[in-house]
């Protein structure tokens, strides 16, 4: 709801456990709350810009109103639920499907058609020559620094800075391909090239009923 032009697909999951009157009933009734809660959020925004340009002494608030006008100006497009059983391949692939009908679509996502620098085709293929080589440990973690310097033995990438490289690996962040979670202090130098290691991961630490697990252990 803070990010400008936003695009969010909803996902029900759990379908097998539900009769198909159900997963029908259930659909309408999520869309509908979604959009209420859309409806009251405008309202409420609209509500407190209107008591700051009302206060007596609005000059005070300038920075509150120009951060709710700014929130009130992100367009928020709401797809239409997909309901899948995970359980199924299919409705995996049927998801997998939706997810790439709406990414192609230049009207929901204009920067689709956008034409990238060679450079950072470069540094992908790169990257990915990296993350799969045998020297890389299974963990995918690289020094942001170390990570500069083998990419710059790569063809192409001889004069790559490291201030270029940021702007890529954001961009490669944004995708998905690598990890890099610049705005936390002691992780800024730390690039992920094997994501999926950060899955299992969490996958260990955080589960289902978790504290009870630990509370059942004598």
């Amino acid at each position: 709801m803070r990010v400008p032009n936003s695009v969010v697909l909803p996902v029900g999951t759990h379908v097998d456990c539900c009769q198909e009157q159900e997963v029908a009933e259930k659909t309408r009734d999520i869309m509908a709350r979604i959009t209420a809660m859309l409806a009251e959020r405008k309202s409420n925004l609209a509500h407190f810009i209107d008591n700051l340009e009302g206060s007596e002494e609005p000059k005070f608030y300038v920075d509150q109103w120009e951060r709710l006008k700014e929130m009130d100006s992100c367009t928020l497009t709401i797809l239409n639920l997909v309901a899948v059983n995970c359980t199924d391949h299919c409705d995996i692939k049927k998801l997998e499907a939706t997810i790439l009908e709406h990414v192609k679509n230049e009207e929901l996502f204009p920067e689709v058609v956008r034409v990238l620098p060679p450079v950072y085709r470069h540094v992908e293929a790169a990257i990915m020559d990296i993350a799969q080589s045998e020297e890389m440990a299974d963990h995918g973690m690289m020094d942001l620094q170390y990570l500069l310097s083998k990419l710059s033995q790569h063809k192409h990438l001889a004069s790559l800075g490291r201030e270029l490289l940021q702007d890529i690996l954001r961009y490669l962040h944004r995708i998905g391909l690598v990890v890099w979670y610049e705005e936390i202090k002691h992780l800024e130098s730390t690039v992920f090239l094997q994501p999926t290691f950060l899955i299992t991961m969490f996958k260990l630490l955080v589960r289902y009923r978790l504290v009870q697990q630990l509370e059942s252990i004598s």
